[in-house]
């Protein structure tokens, strides 16, 4: 049976909250997701994992750029991410279950798994353990294809999708093989992945493999990360949900 996925496009969604720096309010906190909730937006978060196994709502891998410590998130507690302050703002690092609690179901939060590429489920895991008791709605996605495959054997009843792109020549991919490259730039994973939407680069839209999961198989494609009038114009015609950054949309 077709899920009824209606609700992924109900609301823009606000990239990793809606977050100004200028203002004050950093990226995947508090702050910015309170104002995605004030504005009506959904929100896109990340999460990475913790030393002790916790699920935290970060972007990258390291902690320079967003925080006042140095050193990977996976050499850290969640205590000691909860310690650190986020740069230019009182906020600190909180957990998935802290996020699940401010935002109380009040919009969609598509929470991105942040993978290696190296088989490690313990993430995955954990954020299936946390987002079993959550009654808001709820979706999460990935880069890595093994972890949307290994969410969908977990039986959650919560939608997964892939986001992909057109080009892995970027760093991040390096541990990928040129196959993997190849299998995640045309969806080649699908009967193993089996992903309920998608979610494509913006600047690829106007490329085979969206238009034929949109088009051809007649699924949802939202893009990612509308920052401009160019962008929004692509996403109007090849999409049919935005991750927006930048401006109120």
């Amino acid at each position: 049976m077709t899920r009824d996925l209606g609700f992924i496009t109900a609301r823009p969604i606000a990239h990793r909250g809606l977050h100004d720096r200028a203002a004050g309010v950093i990226e995947n906190t508090p702050g910015a997701f309170s104002a995605a909730v004030a504005g009506n937006y959904a929100i896109e978060c990340d999460v990475q994992l913790t030393s002790d196994g916790e699920a935290v709502v970060f972007h990258d891998f390291v902690l320079e750029r967003l925080t006042s410590g140095a050193g990977k998130v996976i050499g850290h507690s969640a205590a000691q991410m909860a310690a650190l302050a986020m740069k230019g703002t009182p906020d600190r690092v909180g957990t998935l279950s802290d996020m699940f609690s401010l935002v109380h179901g009040q919009v969609l939060i598509v929470c991105e798994i942040k993978s290696t590429f190296l088989g490690d489920m313990r993430l995955t895991d954990r954020v299936a353990a946390v987002a079993k008791a959550y009654r808001g709605p709820l979706v999460i996605k990935s880069f890595d294809p093994r972890v949307v495959a290994h969410w969908q054997t977990l039986e959650t009843g919560i939608p997964a999708g892939i986001v992909g792109q057109s080009d892995y020549s970027h760093h991040e991919y390096n541990v990928c093989t040129p196959a993997e490259k190849h299998a995640m730039a045309n969806l080649l994973h699908l009967p193993q992945s089996k992903p309920d939407f998608l979610s494509w680069q913006v600047k690829d839209l106007a490329s085979a493999t969206p238009f034929l999961w949109r088009t051809g198989m007649g699924r949802p494609l939202m893009t990612w990360t509308v920052r401009t009038p160019e962008n929004v114009e692509m996403a109007k015609k090849y999409a049919d949900q935005i991750v927006f950054e930048g401006f109120r949309a």
